[in-house]
């Protein structure tokens, strides 16, 4: 949709019309979510801070397939996706960190692990590029869904889903060691990058072309 790759700033938001404008929305509750989440963390308000932080990840769900369903695709989608998805993650560990911080300390090698090498991707990432990745890799979005369903239930819950926890912590390992790698060898910055198998397929391809 030629509105929608029309989209690089905010701002291009004004212009924008039908599923170019309301699907990008959809993305963007997210990121103005953040700051509300952290105000109910703050005010020991968690029966609204559960909902909401639910209904984000909800948000994640449905707005890829949206953007594919209605052919909106644009630069400022995948920004504000990927800013999104940082901040819902944060916001939770930010609330579990408050409010389960037992946990984290007996399970803290299996949070630092993948801490450890997000924040490695993202440096290298705005290192070489000058921002943060929007690959949208399969492995990303298994790690996502993953996440969701961990830290939603550690509120909904009262016991952590431990098998489910140890899960996610090796996936998201596992998929930020991929986009490392990705980041490294993609000299510009791309969206949309399956991951190493495709992109390695898509240099056979035209290297046989």
């Amino acid at each position: 949709m030629k509105d929608g790759r029309r989209l690089v700033r905010i701002r291009d938001l004004r212009n924008a019309r039908g599923p170019a404008l309301w699907v990008n929305l959809v993305t963007l509750y997210r990121t103005v979510a953040f700051p509300v989440l952290l105000v109910l963390i703050f005010t020991d308000q968690w029966d609204w801070f559960k909902w909401m932080l639910a209904l984000s990840f909800f948000t994640d769900s449905i707005d890829g397939f949206l953007s594919r369903k209605f052919k909106v695709n644009s630069v400022l989608g995948s920004r504000l996706d990927s800013i999104g998805d940082d901040l819902t993650v944060l916001a939770a560990l930010i609330g579990m960190v408050k409010s389960r911080w037992l946990f984290i300390q007996q399970e803290w090698i299996a949070f630092a692990i993948p801490l450890s090498l997000f924040f490695i991707q993202m440096t290298y990432a705005l290192w070489r590029y000058g921002r943060i990745t929007s690959f949208h890799t399969v492995l990303a979005k298994l790690a996502a869904v993953l996440q969701a369903v961990f830290l939603c239930s550690l509120f909904f819950f009262r016991e952590p889903w431990y098998v489910w926890f140890y899960t996610a912590s090796v996936v998201t390992s596992i998929e930020l060691v991929e986009e490392i790698i990705m980041v490294r060898l993609l000299p510009t910055w791309q969206t949309n990058v399956r991951g190493l198998y495709w992109l390695f397929r898509a240099r056979a391809t035209d290297k046989s072309g």
